[in-house]
């Protein structure tokens, strides 16, 4: 009989938290009867707040804009403007690969030809994983860089597994910091096994190591990054060794060091505007655009052009 009366009085206790619940929804009001058959129905109400989980990353539609998971680079036709803010959530990084990081090439000018990511040296069929969480864009053969996969990141920014062995991921794929995505190769137009890692936000390739500091730490250089013009062109770069690093954490930073960019560049004989701009590792069109002159215009001896490099 006592067990049957202390049943019914534990049932009555849920309906009553039940409806505590649904009028308030920001906490639980627990009614628990408790049979004390030497005083009587004791209910002693508990109140417990309910405590939601915030993920800011869940509020963040990274497939908003330019999601093509069929091309390597959707974003052909964007232009960004400098500087570029970054902003990490993490203070460090998933090393892509599980081993000591070697890099044999870095990103900037080699043999003529812009290497835009750094080579990391593994065996195929090293494991490679995601540095950051993120959702996978594409994943399939690309040509020159073999079986690819890119990661795009709750912030923008994307990472680049080429000359993969195997795919492990599909796109759209959610993937996670450290999470497998495939195996080390050497697929594509490759010299050797090596893992071509690349760093690239809305169509601007970037020197991975301004953002990660590729040694034992697997740091993320800062939070807060602004990148400039000079940390996305390959040609201010050599592929044999890290160029002298300057980090920018703010924007006025980064803007004083763009005014730095600028150049004046006074016409010699015998100077074209396709001799000017291969000399000074700039376009054509950025010339005149910056000196609203048109291609076919003359140039005369002693004539200032800036030069935004």
């Amino acid at each position: 009989m006592k067990h049957l009366f202390f049943c019914i009085t534990l049932i009555l206790g849920v309906i009553t938290a039940k409806a505590q619940e649904k009028t308030n929804p920001q906490t639980i009001k627990l009614s628990l009867p408790v049979a004390d058959f030497s005083k009587g129905l004791a209910t002693p109400n508990i109140e417990i707040p309910i405590v939601e989980e915030s993920n800011s990353k869940a509020n963040i539609d990274i497939k908003a804009e330019y999601w093509d998971t069929t091309v390597y680079n959707p974003y052909k036709d964007n232009v960004e403007e400098f500087p570029i803010q970054l902003t990490f959530n993490d203070s460090t990084y998933a090393s892509p690969i599980q081993r000591k990081k070697v890099i044999t090439s870095r990103y900037g000018w080699r043999r003529g030809r812009p290497h835009k990511g750094i080579d990391i040296d593994l065996i195929t069929g090293d494991t490679v994983v995601s540095v950051l969480d993120g959702i996978v864009r594409f994943a399939r053969y690309s040509r020159g860089h073999g079986k690819t996969v890119v990661v795009r990141h709750f912030n923008g920014l994307e990472t680049t597994y080429a000359h993969l062995s195997h795919i492990a991921v599909k796109a759209n794929d959610t993937v996670f910091k450290g999470e497998y995505i495939g195996k080390g190769g050497n697929t594509g137009r490759s010299t050797g096994s090596h893992l071509h890692f690349v760093a690239n936000y809305k169509g601007e390739y970037i020197h991975p190591e301004y953002l990660f500091k590729f040694d034992n730490t697997n740091a993320i250089r800062s939070q807060d990054i602004w990148v400039t013009r000079k940390w996305t062109r390959p040609f201010y770069h050599s592929s044999r060794g890290l160029a002298k690093l300057t980090l920018f954490t703010t924007k006025e930073e980064a803007l004083a060091s763009l005014e730095k960019e600028r150049k004046v560049y006074v016409v010699r004989p015998g100077d074209t505007l396709s001799r000017i701009s291969k000399r000074n590792h700039t376009s054509i069109a950025a010339i005149c655009r910056t000196n609203k002159i048109r291609s076919t215009s003359t140039l005369k001896i002693g004539q200032k052009l800036i030069l935004e490099l």
